[in-house]
């Protein structure tokens, strides 16, 4: 039996496996909008389990609709009302869950690394859908359609990263798979959010707002309230941050797209009017998110199954 295939982080990739994964979603992308018929046979029988120890709505909700979309079994487990909240380990409960013999397992996790124990442990296909600070590679995926979506191309792009770098997994795996396709990456953000490190990964960094004016895409993160106001000192406050580093109409030029990966939160990191204006891609990136997580999940089940003789459930 073949060794099962993971999708852990976004250095697990090359550009032509992220070329490939894009072309299955784009060939899926009929489904999503109501050209074929909305169930596809390619996971008939199988099992996808998703294993959320975080809150999550965007991404839990896409990876059952997209194994469903694919004909798959699903399990939906929450760490909240399960035998974790009797003090079961990680490990233990995806031994539990491996007797069903899973076809794939789908982890959020708030410890850096859980995802590789869950592959070592379960014998199943294992996507990331983010750990801890880390990473969370079918966010960038996603991203990296609906940019190919708008623009069209990824060469010579620039995208302006703004916020919380320090704490987010999303940006991190957007960085490198932006590096991957040849997109230019400036980061923006307070000095104590934005990390000097990072620059390693081909990054610009600026600490300005005025930063974001060059950019194609402004790439919006969540200011994370539940560290912030913690007791560190990342920033004087978010009135403060609001003032200096908020994206409103004022600070982008006409046709600048605006993305961000949910929740947001209206006011602080995003001005509503920004949020809800034509130029906004965040509805298209929710959108997104179903398709490219059914590609993720065709690629690493299906892979001999080309996107052009997929068979479709009348």
């Amino acid at each position: 039996m073949p060794e099962p295939r993971h999708l852990l982080s976004i250095a697990d990739l090359g550009r032509d496996d992220v070329e490939r994964i894009l072309e299955t979603a784009r060939a899926l992308d009929g489904v999503d909008r109501g050209e074929l018929p909305a169930k596809l046979p390619t996971l008939a029988g199988r099992l996808v389990i998703t294993l959320f120890y975080e809150s999550s709505t965007r991404t839990s909700a896409s990876f059952e609709l997209a194994a469903k979309r694919l004909s798959a079994e699903t399990m939906s487990i929450r760490s909240a009302g399960s035998s974790v909240d009797k003090g079961e380990s990680l490990k233990d409960t995806v031994l539990t869950l491996a007797a069903y013999e899973p076809a794939a397992i789908v982890v959020r996790h708030p410890h850096v690394g859980a995802p590789w124990l869950v592959a070592r442990s379960s014998g199943a296909a294992v996507v990331n859908a983010g750990d801890g600070t880390h990473q969370h590679p079918t966010q960038a995926l996603l991203d990296l359609y609906t940019i190919q979506r708008a623009f069209g191309r990824f060469d010579g792009l620039h995208v302006a990263i703004v916020g919380d770098v320090l704490h987010s997994r999303v940006a991190r795996s957007l960085i490198q798979a932006l590096g991957l396709v040849g997109a230019d990456v400036t980061l923006v953000g307070p000095p104590t959010l934005v990390p000097r490190s990072l620059e390693a990964l081909g990054c610009e960094r600026s600490s300005e707002i005025s930063a974001i004016e060059s950019a194609d895409v402004v790439y919006v993160l969540r200011m994370q309230r539940e560290r912030i106001l913690a007791g560190a000192n990342y920033v004087p406050s978010l009135r403060e941050y609001t003032a200096r580093w908020g994206v409103t109409p004022e600070r982008l030029r006409p046709g600048q797209k605006v993305m961000h990966p949910g929740p947001m939160n209206r006011g602080v990191e995003l001005d509503s009017r920004v949020a809800d204006s034509k130029d906004s891609l965040v509805v298209q990136q929710v959108r997104s998110g179903l398709v490219v997580r059914m590609a993720v999940l065709h690629d690493l089940l299906a892979p001999g199954v080309r996107t052009g003789e997929i068979a479709v459930v009348a």
